[in-house]
């Protein structure tokens, strides 16, 4: 016997799509206005850090369509073709801004090191002002994808732009000391520090999205306690072949196999649901697909009430 939970409304809504990409929207205007500012700036002030988050800030445009895009195609209702829907778009978007990112990062560290080598005189006014003016810019874009840091798809926004917002800081705080102190060897020193943070960030959301991709076990879920939970059910002996993964931004699936005594189907129907229940209960796991079988075959189960390894496997 195969049963197929039914499920109505998995995946995000429409409301979610239209408030997320006009968000989205809004940012790359935004985000284009202060990558003009910035390159302008740069070239004038002489300064590499102001140029490197301009460039940084320009691979943003790219990555926030992509994204967009992700989002509209995530409502989009399943298809004869693609039967689980667009749900996974958004993690094929912060897969493949990750890897913009790595690129990004790569330049950024090459060419600060190229001006660490050779400092030039940097105009700190400029590079004061621009960087106030990119902090107000890229604070309320982070601010904006707050409400949507739960989706990976807007989290990589969200994580991209915090860390420019961070960045603007450096920048800032680097301006001064170079009024101060007459270093110049602190703009170069930005840059890098820019170049290592959106490193460290890429490789975070690229190491998320492809473990999703592989239809890894989510981060947050142990197998051995999601078969406890389905064996607590009454009258299940034994449960194996249990596959849990991520379809896309909340919505986690499992399918297994699960031994009953033979029973009428009202019975069996009445487990299902239990262990439905319990699943979405304490693991957020909504998309399930159960396989019933005779209890009494030989054991060549995994998972069984008192032991969590019977086979040795």
């Amino acid at each position: 016997m195969h049963l197929h939970a039914d499920h109505q409304g998995e995946g995000p809504s429409h409301g979610y799509a239209t408030g997320s990409s006009g968000v989205l929207g809004a940012a790359m205007l935004a985000t284009l206005v202060l990558v003009v500012v910035e390159f302008t700036s740069g070239m004038l002030g002489h300064s590499i850090a102001l140029i490197s988050d301009g460039v940084h800030n320009l691979t943003d445009l790219p990555t926030i369509l992509i994204s967009w895009i992700a989002v509209r195609l995530s409502v989009r209702p399943p298809t004869a073709e693609k039967t689980y829907g667009y749900h996974r778009s958004g993690i094929l978007a912060a897969f493949v801004n990750a890897i913009l990112l790595v690129l990004v990062a790569g330049y950024i560290l090459f060419e600060s090191y190229q001006r660490l080598r050779r400092p030039v005189e940097v105009h700190t006014a400029m590079m004061l002002g621009v960087a106030v003016f990119a902090l107000c810019v890229n604070g309320g874009i982070t601010l904006g994808l707050v409400g949507g840091r739960k989706d990976l798809n807007l989290r990589s926004i969200l994580i991209h732009n915090f860390g420019d917002a961070l960045s603007n800081v450096a920048i800032f705080a680097g301006a001064l000391a170079i009024r101060w102190t007459g270093a110049r060897w602190v703009d170069p020193a930005i840059g890098m520090a820019i170049g290592l943070m959106v490193l460290w960030s890429a490789l975070g959301i690229l190491r998320e999205s492809s473990h999703i991709l592989l239809e890894g076990l989510p981060r947050h879920l142990k197998l051995d306690s999601v078969a406890q939970t389905i064996l607590a059910v009454d009258n299940v002996k034994e449960v194996h072949d249990i596959h849990v993964w991520t379809i896309g931004t909340d919505l986690q699936a499992i399918s297994c196999h699960v031994r009953i005594p033979d029973m009428h189907m009202e019975d069996s129907e009445r487990i299902l649901r239990a262990i439905r229940e319990r699943l979405a209960d304490r693991f957020h796991i909504t998309h399930t697909t159960i396989q019933f079988e005779r209890a009494g075959l030989p054991e060549t189960g995994y998972f069984m009430p008192g032991s969590i390894h019977p086979s040795g496997k």
